[in-house]
């Protein structure tokens, strides 16, 4: 099939969205299928529409339907898209998901906020995620906490670094950020960490390969997001078997699991400075962090997630 994957375009080339479509793109030509990569829809004839963001991509999947209305279109649902556009403007986001034959959901929770009419076209895909390059070493010079994202509102992005202000004087935990920073508002909150906050660093924008090498020294990652559609640094560092310190939101507890012992609750930075400290001071709790994860991995192999655009694709066709 002639496939057009529509990603709108972001700050940045590695926002979370336009990542996921890369990696979809590849699994689609795997499968054989040609694929074109779009910010937005220009017209040009495909037998299939992938359309990233019910909000963003509003207007791309309005054309497609409206040019070619028996030819499917199958909408993969953001975080922003579930979780803050369904109710700041919904008659634009329900408008994409109805115009939709297929909802692509990444956590197991999004049924909760999907309306129900919509269920029977909503499946969920797990992001995948590589094994390190190379075996994992954490830091032996400090207990290093990664934080990986962009710095914007919704990521929360400064909480390890106020939750390690709280940490005993002989503490060795230290939080290390990659990520660009998406106003300059943002930029100088971060460098005013760094100058009265000794235990924290921002690196800025990094390439992928950074990326994992920060995996590969970290004790522990940290995600303390408002909200999240199902972040694929999660798939990164269970696959990675990096300890997660998450917030407690269904974008992370539809990836890790209602019982994952590593949550705390949103914004509450003495829960997380407590967590950091178990994670210092107790092999027990760290091995349990493990444990949880290593039964959450397989969810993120890259076979299980192209088999099953595989079984979505093939769905269509029935």
């Amino acid at each position: 099939m002639r496939i057009v994957l529509i990603t709108p375009a972001g700050p940045t080339s590695r926002t979370g969205n336009r990542v996921a479509a890369s990696r979809w793109a590849r699994i689609l030509r795997r499968l054989g299928h040609r694929v074109r990569l779009a910010a937005d829809y220009d017209g040009r004839p495909a037998d299939l529409m992938v359309a990233v963001h019910a909000w963003r991509s509003a207007a791309a999947i309005e054309r497609f339907k409206a040019k070619f209305p028996e030819r499917p279109v199958i909408l993969q649902l953001s975080g922003t898209d579930i979780y803050e556009y369904i109710d700041t403007d919904p008659s634009r986001t329900l408008r994409s998901m109805e115009l939709s034959d297929r909802l692509v959901a990444l956590n197991d929770l999004a049924g909760r906020v999907v309306p129900k009419r919509l269920h029977p076209r909503l499946g969920v895909i797990h992001q995948s995620a590589v094994r390190l390059p190379h075996p994992r070493r954490p830091s032996v010079r400090a207990v290093v906490v990664s934080v990986i994202g962009h710095l914007r509102d919704v990521k929360d992005p400064l909480r390890a670094a106020e939750a390690a202000r709280r940490l005993p004087a002989e503490s060795r935990v230290r939080i290390e950020q990659v990520g660009r920073a998406y106003t300059p508002e943002w930029a100088a909150r971060a460098a005013a960490e760094m100058k009265g906050n000794p235990r924290y660093i921002w690196r800025g924008d990094v390439t992928a390969a950074a990326v994992r090498r920060l995996l590969a020294r970290s004790h522990a990652m940290v995600i303390s997001s408002l909200s999240e559609g199902g972040a694929n640094v999660i798939s990164e560092a269970a696959v990675a078997g990096v300890p997660i310190l998450a917030s407690r939101i269904d974008g992370n507890v539809g990836l890790l699991g209602a019982d994952y012992p590593g949550y705390f609750p949103v914004g509450d930075t003495e829960a997380l400075a407590r967590l950091l400290q178990r994670l210092e001071h107790e092999p027990r709790f760290v091995a349990r962090l493990g444990k949880a994860l290593a039964r959450r991995a397989p969810l993120f192999r890259p076979a299980r997630e192209s088999a099953a655009w595989r079984r979505l694709l093939a769905g269509l066709r029935s």
